[in-house]
């Protein structure tokens, strides 16, 4: 080859690489760049052409499928309306997403790992979406609205050995066709009741009493304490230099910490929390997943985390903070606000014999032949407390359910171990936050739950709470 034949093919060859090195930076490097940009709209209406998985309940329910429509796209179908909307969210080109919708984009619409999306391009081949197994079981979901009745709560079902949600009930609730509509959205969007809100993940309240299995769980784990251990039980004690009442004004003298969960004695574990101390609380709240987002297949932006809020701005602050009041943040009170998936951990931690794993909605990625690409498997998130000390525990809470404050969520023939809490939100005009979390069987436990009703006028969490729970673990504990 003669030198100027040489050169030619050299700039020939120089020119080839050159167009492959831009082709690859728009259509593969800087994709992602590019369909973000708002100016660009191809992006819109290739999300249109793909057809996104389903997400199946755990007994085989669609929750929400693709239809075909005109031009070679697809519409989103939401056929349960308001059943699972806060979990299973929305998808639409106008609006973007939320929920499941959301946290399993990558595969819903077909990207499977970069490697997948890249190929995808280059080859200029339309994805098609994996399908979603859920934990999510209907039957009992339906239960757990009938039963909150249209008020405004949230109700959290976990099986304690696995980590998976059976149920999250938030009322009010919305149906995702509506969403369609960009004023429905909007005019949903600045509702005073906030029907928009996964109140389950979102809303954050005062725990009240159901704060004292936490306190009680530091207390026997420690070592500092054990269920027969005896505390003055009088109300009117001092804590933090300020007088606390039991409920009622009532003085127990010398009781037991059973007797003390039994009948919900405030004195006595603000008493054991200021013994305790605030770094020894801290560590078991830590444990039990305060303070930060749950592990959960969720968007982040649509979880709050449970923890100790200071007035000043609402920072959020933990138990070690000089603004907290570690006897009464110990008893529910304080600044103390959580969520009902948080109180649904503390539940299901317990019921596991201290073993807290982590919350899942998904079971299984199934792609569009029908084989299981990926399954989700139990994991643990932490141990929190031994077993000794969880049975213990165990035992304290069926007390609770058999003869104290929790008797309305009693089974019958199946042995319920929970705690009740009644949190005064405005006491002058009796409105309080109801509360009940709790496990059935209490021996080898099915299902944990966290019950919680809002701004309850004369509300108490045995009255109002316990029953729903008690629906809600029948429904998930027959047979």
């Amino acid at each position: 080859m003669n030198a100027p034949i040489a050169r030619l093919y050299m700039l020939f060859a120089v020119l080839f690489l050159v167009l492959i090195g831009f082709t690859s930076r728009w259509t593969v490097f800087e994709a992602d760049g590019l369909n973000a940009n708002e100016l660009n709209r191809r992006g819109v209406f290739e999300e249109q052409q793909i057809r996104r998985g389903r997400i199946r309940a755990a007994d085989g329910t669609v929750l929400a499928r693709s239809e075909a429509g005109q031009d070679d796209t697809f519409t989103r179908r939401y056929p349960n309306g308001e059943l699972f909307s806060h979990v299973i969210g929305y998808s639409y080109t106008q609006l973007g997403r939320a929920g499941l919708e959301q946290s399993r984009n990558e595969e819903l619409s077909g990207k499977r790992g970069e490697l997948g999306s890249v190929v995808d391009r280059i080859i200029g081949r339309t994805p098609v979406g994996d399908n979603l197994q859920t934990t999510l079981d209907p039957a009992a979901q339906r239960v757990a609205l009938s039963a909150l009745g249209g008020r405004k709560g949230a109700v959290v079902a976990i099986e304690p050995e696995t980590g998976s949600i059976k149920v999250m009930a938030s009322v009010p609730g919305f149906d995702p066709a509506d969403l369609r509509s960009t004023e429905t959205f909007r005019s949903l969007a600045n509702a005073e009741d906030s029907p928009l809100l996964n109140r389950a993940t979102q809303g954050t309240y005062p725990p009240g009493s159901t704060m004292k299995v936490v306190t009680a769980a530091a207390a026997l784990d420690s070592g500092e304490y054990t269920p027969t251990s005896t505390v003055d039980g009088n109300s009117g004690i001092d804590i933090s230099g300020v007088p606390l009442a039991n409920s009622g004004g009532r003085d127990f003298g010398p009781v037991t910490l059973t007797t003390a969960l039994t009948n919900s004695v405030n004195t006595v574990w603000a008493q054991v929390a200021e013994d305790l101390g605030k770094d020894t609380m801290a560590e078991y709240m830590d444990r039990f997943g305060f303070h930060e987002d749950p592990p959960l297949d969720y968007p982040p932006e649509q979880m709050n985390p449970s923890g100790s809020y200071v007035d000043e701005g609402r920072r959020l602050v933990t138990a070690r903070s000089r603004f907290v009041d570690v006897g009464r943040m110990a008893i529910g009170q304080d600044r103390l606000q959580v969520t009902p998936l948080q109180m649904a951990m503390v539940a299901a931690a317990v019921a596991n014999e201290g073993s807290l794993m982590k919350p899942r909605f998904v079971e299984r990625i199934v792609d569009a032949d029908g084989r299981t690409a990926e399954r989700i498997e139990p994991e643990e998130q932490a141990r929190v407390m031994s077993r000794e000390s969880a049975r213990e525990l165990i035992e304290m809470m069926a007390q609770v359910v058999r003869e104290g404050t929790g008797t309305a969520a009693a089974l019958q023939g199946i042995d319920v171990a929970g705690k009740t809490g009644t949190a005064e939100i405005i006491p002058d005009q009796d409105v309080n936050q109801p509360w009940f979390i709790g496990f059935a069987p209490a021996r080898n436990p099915k299902i944990a739950v966290a019950v919680t009703v809002e701004r309850s006028i004369g509300g108490q969490g045995g009255t109002v709470a316990a029953p729903i729970a008690k629906q809600v673990m029948e429904s998930l504990t027959d047979g």
